[in-house]
């Protein structure tokens, strides 16, 4: 059932042991009201709730309290086995204080935010809170990601997602459950019958940016959790044209950027089919501000490239407010090797990121990751050898430290999907293996060309498959903040 149609009961509830005191929030009474056992709020300056949420579809016991489901449109009520008379009265959600409420609200994971929304009218309209975004962001930034997967089979329509933390903040024990517990639920585009197929160009805030596959063209902005989406303007086409894409955030513009490179060729009169795809001898870069106006507002052009870009790269990381791509090999400032470029969302400027020292990268077997909120390159040594090296202060060359080496990183875990076609994506269809992220518990989670994710222990130099419940076969993984994040949301 798709996820985001779909609104069970909810339970939210809290408890302050040294003061019993109990509260629960319900979604299926008709009016939101919270109760406690001794009809108590717990002060706000004097204790933390700590907070659960349960998807309930009938009823839920807990100790030597029961509740009791009643028809809709009458309070539920919490009965107390010694006496369940004397259960007072409620009173409604707005009689708790605001910051309080937001507190509470910013623990939970993005599914059960969603499914809260849900609920009924003055529960969304707190939702759409610009402090309730701004927290739950700087929550769920603090936790393990959520993964999103696009699907290759049968057509590059399907997007899924899992949830890697449970929320709350707390301790790691909290979310060390098994994976295979875990499910990968759909999520609905809303705009799939215009868009038959689609690439995901990247990740960057909870918000996704989206390019038609068929015609490389940036289409929409896209929050797959909150439903919001962004229909972009076309931007310039050229007759033979190959084309890359970036999209970032900007923290001291607040300002959200599509950039668009172009190589090309123009031929008047004539189309054919371009055999090596690197020889097109002319470029250009155009750029979109992303904005409630962005229809008024059209691409802008810079004019041409100054490098010669991997077409190829899958990743196209975002940190410091600057996209980053690979070079083609060659010679770039002086120097032979694979260069980090970056364009600066600010300044609109390209720059070379300075590299590890004693490092050169001529192989193709080289891309960039995220660590940590940190640039990273990851290095194929060969022999099943890698090695990730994270920048610490960014664009500082004595920042950058060899963070983890992985030794037999290339066992014989590719999967045999019978009966499916894997459609050729970038990057991954020459790439063994690449680096998506670190988990809170130090682990590195590694995705195997053909649609398979793998822990790795660098403690215990231990390999570990990732299985989840209904989780797809072919895909490519895009690691994701789930927030309620949109294009106007202060960061």
């Amino acid at each position: 059932m798709d996820f985001l149609t779909y609104a069970p009961q909810i339970i939210i509830q809290w408890w302050d042991p040294p003061n019993s005191i109990y509260g629960m929030i319900h979604s299926q009474t008709s009016t939101p009201t919270l109760y406690s056992k001794n009809m108590l709020l717990p002060p706000p300056s004097t204790s933390t709730p700590f907070l659960q949420s349960f998807l309930m579809d009938s009823s839920f016991q807990i100790q030597n309290s029961s509740f009791q489901i009643e028809p809709r449109k009458k309070k539920l009520k919490l009965l107390d086995e010694d006496d369940d008379r004397n259960h007072g009265e409620g009173f409604g959600l707005e009689n708790l204080p605001r910051d309080v409420l937001l507190d509470i609200l910013a623990k939970l994971p993005i599914s059960s935010l969603i499914q809260f929304r849900l609920v009924c009218r003055s529960w969304k309209l707190l939702s759409v809170d610009p402090e309730l975004s701004r927290l739950h962001h700087a929550a769920v930034a603090e936790n393990d990601p959520t993964l999103l997967f696009h699907c290759d089979y049968p057509i590059r329509n399907q997007l899924s997602f899992v949830e890697l933390s449970s929320g709350g903040g707390g301790d790691e024990d909290e979310d060390d459950e098994d994976d295979e517990d875990k499910i990968v639920r759909k999520i609905s585009t809303p705009f799939c019958s215009s868009m038959p197929e689609f690439n995901v160009v990247g990740s960057c805030n909870g918000l996704l940016c989206l390019s038609d596959s068929l015609y490389g063209e940036p289409v929409y902005v896209f929050n797959p959790f909150s439903r919001d989406y962004l229909e972009l303007p076309k931007s310039k086409q050229f007759q033979e044209q190959e084309v890359m894409f970036g999209f970032g955030f900007h923290p001291i513009t607040n300002e959200y950027k599509v950039v668009k490179i172009v190589y090309y060729r123009n031929r008047p009169g004539k189309r054919r089919v371009i055999r090596n795809n690197r020889n097109y001898p002319k470029s250009e870069v155009q750029i979109l501000t992303i904005s409630k106006e962005t229809n008024k507002n059209p691409w802008r052009s810079l004019g041409k490239v100054p490098y010669q870009l991997d077409r190829q790269a899958a990743e196209v990381p975002v940190v410091n407010g600057r996209i980053h791509w690979l070079s083609r090999p060659g010679r770039v400032a002086g120097v032979l090797g694979r260069a980090i470029i970056s364009f600066d969302l600010k300044d609109e400027q390209f720059k070379v990121v300075t590299k590890p020292t004693h490092v050169t990268v001529i192989r193709s077997n080289f891309h960039l990751a995220v660590i940590r909120g940190c640039l990273a390159a990851v290095i194929s040594c060969g022999y099943g050898k890698l090695e990730i090296w994270v920048m610490k202060e960014y664009d500082s060359q004595e920042s950058w430290m060899k963070e983890f080496v992985i030794h037999g990183v290339y066992p014989a875990r590719v999967p045999n999907h019978e009966n499916h076609y894997q459609i050729g994506r970038p990057g991954l269809s020459r790439r063994m293996v690449r680096v998506l992220c670190v988990l809170k518990n130090g682990e590195i989670l590694l995705e195997y060309r053909g649609g398979s994710l793998v822990k790795y222990d660098p403690k215990w130099k231990e390999f570990k498959d990732v299985v989840f419940s209904k989780m797809p076969k072919l895909f490519q993984t895009i690691v994701h903040l789930g927030t309620l994040n949109w294009i106007h949301t202060s960061m």
